[in-house]
């Protein structure tokens, strides 16, 4: 890669079926990805920053703002990094952690890549990674959705029975179910002013969901890739798009050299339009983004 290149590309999501009234918060995030590459020129960093923004942003499904489970009392967030200088980094399942892309980046000082769990926490008092507990009112009121939803005939996640998350239960109190489906993973992709990329993502989880579920935020391939020819993140129902690999292929298309938007929307396509998905991308010429719904955005360029 030169190291000679002064531009630099960012674009940033808050995740698909969020409302564009979130575009503000993208764009601060993007801000801030700009301020880090004044201080550190480094995509990671940049990409980082404007993760963090959003996990305290408190409105996006990331950090602070993070779903409830079933329960109404346990959150569970997964977040992940990865640049071309060969960071890679990711936590699973994580309980009252503040920004856990920042945890997600310190797993890759380890000799592993993804934590999850009970072990992740640890790890995180190991390091002395700062904790998060409150809950707000704004995931108080989408958990109360949730459970409206639930009670009603309509799938509360596409092509799933409603009644299979009670079949399936397994929180450790009994289940009381009187939004839409939450999916919004936040996330951003980077090019730096000297080539390199980064990508980082976060997520507090899918609404409905048995506890201890996964989707395709820390699973390299699926929610994020990033290579020598660009940076891909993805958003949606994770267990759609573990399915297609889909950072991962929508990066070897760019590869092969096809253009970005085209390459997105193929993504995209990829989908039933009832399954709600999103992509952004940057490479080494463009900076894009595609989703089949709403979805809050920034994109900062610099030629």
């Amino acid at each position: 890669m030169s190291e000679t290149q002064e531009g630099y590309a960012i674009v940033v999501h808050g995740g698909v079926g969020s409302p564009r009234d979130y575009d503000d918060g993208c764009e601060r995030a993007a801000g801030r990805a700009v301020e880090e590459l004044a201080i550190s020129a480094d995509a990671l960093e940049a990409a980082m920053a404007a993760v963090a923004e959003m996990e305290d942003d408190g409105r996006f499904n990331a950090g602070t703002g993070s779903v409830l489970c079933l329960d109404g009392a346990t959150v569970e967030m997964d977040a992940s990094i990865m640049d071309t200088r060969g960071r890679l980094g990711a936590v699973a399942c994580v309980q009252g952690i503040k920004n856990p892309v920042l945890l997600a980046r310190a797993v890759a000082d380890t000799p592993h890549w993804l934590l999850a769990g009970d072990g992740a926490n640890r790890f995180a008092a190991a390091i002395g990674h700062p904790l998060h507990h409150e809950i707000s009112e704004h995931q108080r009121a989408a958990h109360d959705k949730l459970r409206r939803a639930l009670a009603g005939s309509v799938p509360a996640m596409p092509g799933v029975d409603n009644k299979a998350f009670l079949r399936f239960w397994n929180y450790h109190n009994p289940a009381d179910l009187p939004p839409s489906a939450a999916c919004d993973t936040v996330g951003a992709v980077v090019r730096g002013p000297d080539g390199h990329f980064a990508v980082a993502c976060s997520t507090g989880g899918s609404a409905p969901s048995l506890l201890g579920r996964v989707g395709d935020t820390p699973i390299i391939g699926a929610g994020f890739y990033a290579g020598p020819h660009g940076a891909v993140a993805a958003t949606g129902i994770g267990e759609h798009i573990v399915r297609h690999l889909l950072a991962s292929r929508v990066y070897g298309w760019i590869e092969d050299g096809m253009p970005l938007e085209q390459a997105l929307k193929r993504g995209i396509d990829l989908f039933d339009p009832s399954i709600s998905v999103g992509l952004i991308a940057v490479t080494k010429t463009e900076a894009a983004f595609q989703a089949n719904r709403d979805m809050p955005r920034a994109r900062i360029v610099k030629a």
